[in-house]
Protein backbone atom coordinates (compact mmCIF):
# COMPACT_ATOMS: atom_id res chain seq x y z
CA UNK A 1 0.00 0.00 0.00
CA UNK A 2 1.19 3.66 -0.85
CA UNK A 3 1.49 5.25 2.28
CA UNK A 4 -0.05 8.82 2.92
CA UNK A 5 3.66 10.45 3.98
CA UNK A 6 4.87 9.48 0.91
CA UNK A 7 2.58 11.16 -1.33
CA UNK A 8 2.71 14.27 0.92
CA UNK A 9 6.68 14.49 0.76
CA UNK A 10 6.33 14.05 -3.24
CA UNK A 11 3.86 16.78 -3.36
CA UNK A 12 6.48 19.13 -1.11
CA UNK A 13 9.22 18.74 -2.55
CA UNK A 14 7.88 19.14 -6.08
CA UNK A 15 5.81 22.32 -4.75
CA UNK A 16 8.62 23.91 -2.14
CA UNK A 17 10.20 26.87 -4.20
CA UNK A 18 6.35 27.96 -5.46
CA UNK A 19 3.71 29.73 -3.29
CA UNK A 20 1.36 26.53 -3.94
CA UNK A 21 0.36 24.42 -0.47
CA UNK A 22 -0.59 21.08 0.55
CA UNK A 23 -3.98 21.28 2.13
CA UNK A 24 -4.83 17.72 2.47
CA UNK A 25 -3.77 13.97 1.06
CA UNK A 26 -5.32 10.83 1.41
CA UNK A 27 -4.61 7.49 0.52
CA UNK A 28 -7.68 5.24 0.10
CA UNK A 29 -8.78 1.62 -0.40
CA UNK A 30 -7.27 0.56 -3.22
CA UNK A 31 -4.51 3.03 -3.30
CA UNK A 32 -7.06 5.52 -4.27
CA UNK A 33 -4.70 8.97 -3.58
CA UNK A 34 -6.35 12.43 -3.37
CA UNK A 35 -4.20 15.58 -3.23
CA UNK A 36 -5.45 18.75 -2.67
CA UNK A 37 -3.47 22.27 -3.01
CA UNK A 38 -3.93 25.55 -3.25
CA UNK A 39 -2.61 28.82 -4.60
CA UNK A 40 -3.47 32.66 -2.87
CA UNK A 41 -4.42 33.29 -6.59
CA UNK A 42 -6.10 30.14 -7.54
CA UNK A 43 -5.10 26.62 -8.73
CA UNK A 44 -5.17 26.24 -12.86
CA UNK A 45 -5.81 22.89 -14.42
CA UNK A 46 -2.55 23.05 -16.04
CA UNK A 47 -0.73 23.12 -12.40
CA UNK A 48 -2.82 19.77 -11.54
CA UNK A 49 -1.60 18.06 -14.66
CA UNK A 50 1.95 19.31 -14.27
CA UNK A 51 1.55 17.89 -10.56
CA UNK A 52 0.45 14.80 -11.46
CA UNK A 53 3.21 14.16 -13.36
CA UNK A 54 5.54 14.77 -10.85
CA UNK A 55 3.95 12.12 -8.56
CA UNK A 56 3.02 9.52 -11.09
CA UNK A 57 6.89 10.10 -12.32
CA UNK A 58 8.07 9.26 -8.08
CA UNK A 59 5.55 6.33 -8.24
CA UNK A 60 5.93 2.99 -9.85
CA UNK A 61 2.68 1.08 -11.07
CA UNK A 62 4.89 -1.86 -11.73
CA UNK A 63 5.29 -2.12 -7.82
CA UNK A 64 1.81 -0.92 -6.90
CA UNK A 65 -1.52 -0.13 -9.01
CA UNK A 66 -2.86 3.36 -7.57
CA UNK A 67 -5.77 5.69 -9.01
CA UNK A 68 -4.51 9.25 -8.57
CA UNK A 69 -7.10 12.56 -8.10
CA UNK A 70 -4.80 15.94 -8.10
CA UNK A 71 -7.18 19.20 -7.43
CA UNK A 72 -7.63 22.56 -5.30
CA UNK A 73 -9.24 22.39 -2.58
CA UNK A 74 -12.78 23.46 -2.85
CA UNK A 75 -14.21 26.75 -2.72
CA UNK A 76 -16.85 25.27 -0.03
CA UNK A 77 -14.72 22.55 1.28
CA UNK A 78 -13.80 23.28 5.25
CA UNK A 79 -10.78 24.94 5.66
CA UNK A 80 -7.83 22.39 6.94
CA UNK A 81 -4.54 24.13 7.00
CA UNK A 82 -3.44 27.86 8.49
CA UNK A 83 -2.81 29.11 4.94
CA UNK A 84 -6.57 29.02 3.98
CA UNK A 85 -7.49 31.19 6.82
CA UNK A 86 -4.63 33.85 5.67
CA UNK A 87 -5.85 33.47 2.04
CA UNK A 88 -9.49 34.16 3.42
CA UNK A 89 -8.49 36.95 5.48
CA UNK A 90 -10.87 39.87 4.83
CA UNK A 91 -13.65 37.03 3.26
CA UNK A 92 -16.73 36.28 4.92
CA UNK A 93 -16.93 33.08 6.09
CA UNK A 94 -18.98 30.58 8.55
CA UNK A 95 -17.84 28.92 11.75
CA UNK A 96 -19.43 26.17 13.01
CA UNK A 97 -17.73 25.63 16.45
CA UNK A 98 -18.13 22.23 18.55
CA UNK A 99 -20.95 23.21 20.76
CA UNK A 100 -23.19 23.54 17.75
CA UNK A 101 -23.32 27.71 17.29
CA UNK A 102 -22.73 28.95 13.98
CA UNK A 103 -21.20 32.33 13.26
CA UNK A 104 -21.04 34.48 10.08
CA UNK A 105 -18.77 37.16 9.93
CA UNK A 106 -15.93 38.94 8.00
CA UNK A 107 -12.56 37.20 8.92
CA UNK A 108 -9.89 39.82 10.12
CA UNK A 109 -6.94 37.51 11.29
CA UNK A 110 -5.86 34.54 13.07
CA UNK A 111 -2.71 33.38 15.06
CA UNK A 112 -1.99 29.75 16.21
CA UNK A 113 -4.37 29.84 18.95
CA UNK A 114 -7.44 32.05 17.78
CA UNK A 115 -9.30 33.47 14.61
CA UNK A 116 -10.94 37.50 14.82
CA UNK A 117 -14.15 37.69 13.24
CA UNK A 118 -16.03 40.52 12.40
CA UNK A 119 -19.64 40.25 12.77
CA UNK A 120 -22.44 42.68 12.58
CA UNK A 121 -25.23 42.60 14.91
CA UNK A 122 -28.81 44.31 15.60
CA UNK A 123 -29.11 45.92 18.70
CA UNK A 124 -31.64 48.11 20.09
CA UNK A 125 -30.17 50.97 22.66
CA UNK A 126 -31.43 51.77 25.90
CA UNK A 127 -34.14 54.11 25.16
CA UNK A 128 -34.46 54.21 21.19
CA UNK A 129 -37.50 52.99 19.15
CA UNK A 130 -35.44 50.89 16.59
CA UNK A 131 -32.43 48.32 16.81
CA UNK A 132 -29.30 49.11 15.28
CA UNK A 133 -26.45 47.85 13.52
CA UNK A 134 -22.96 47.64 15.40
CA UNK A 135 -19.89 45.75 14.43
CA UNK A 136 -18.13 43.94 16.95
CA UNK A 137 -14.82 41.56 17.02
CA UNK A 138 -15.60 37.99 18.16
CA UNK A 139 -12.23 35.55 19.08
CA UNK A 140 -12.93 31.98 18.51
CA UNK A 141 -10.18 29.44 19.70
CA UNK A 142 -9.39 26.88 17.24
CA UNK A 143 -9.56 24.54 19.65
CA UNK A 144 -13.82 25.68 19.98
CA UNK A 145 -13.64 25.14 15.84
CA UNK A 146 -15.66 22.78 14.51
CA UNK A 147 -15.24 23.67 10.93
CA UNK A 148 -14.70 27.25 8.61
CA UNK A 149 -16.05 27.82 5.20
CA UNK A 150 -16.02 30.56 2.77
CA UNK A 151 -18.94 31.94 2.11
CA UNK A 152 -19.91 32.03 -1.70
CA UNK A 153 -22.65 34.88 -2.17
CA UNK A 154 -24.08 36.20 -5.45
CA UNK A 155 -25.47 39.60 -5.16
Amino acid sequence: MILKETVSEIVEAYIADTDYYLVDTKVGTNNHITVEVDHFDGVSLDFCIELTRAIEQKLNRDVEDYELEVSSAGLTSPFKVLKQYEKNIGNEVEVMTKDGKKLVGILQGFDLEKIILQQEKQVKPEGAKRKITVTEDTEILFQNIKTTKYIIRFK
